[in-house]
């Protein structure tokens, strides 16, 4: 991992932590084994294809009844439903 990347995630909140009317941008995605039901790679690709790409602006518009899950986040002009735990890997600032 580059010293670049490091310094990002030392500063960057994970989207799974967030609550309702957060909003900040996207940093990084740092998907890992076991935090999610994808494996790594098709994690990173299926949250690129929702549009979850470095810079774009996200904000959590809403939270589930149970244990606030699911979130529903506005991702640029979209609107997207996420597990928590799949969240987690989606860095923001």
């Amino acid at each position: 991992m580059d010293s670049r990347l490091l310094d990002a995630t030392d500063r960057s909140v994970s989207l799974g932590e967030a609550r309702r009317g957060y909003r900040g941008r996207v940093v990084c995605l740092l998907p890992t084994t076991g935090t999610g039901r994808l494996a790594p790679d098709e994690m990173e690709r299926r949250l690129i294809e929702m549009g979850f790409i470095e810079g774009v602006e996200v904000s959590v518009i809403h939270e589930g009844p149970f244990g606030r899950d699911p979130i529903a986040v506005r991702v640029g002009a979209a609107t997207v439903a996420l597990r928590r735990r799949d969240a987690m890997a989606i860095l923001t600032e």
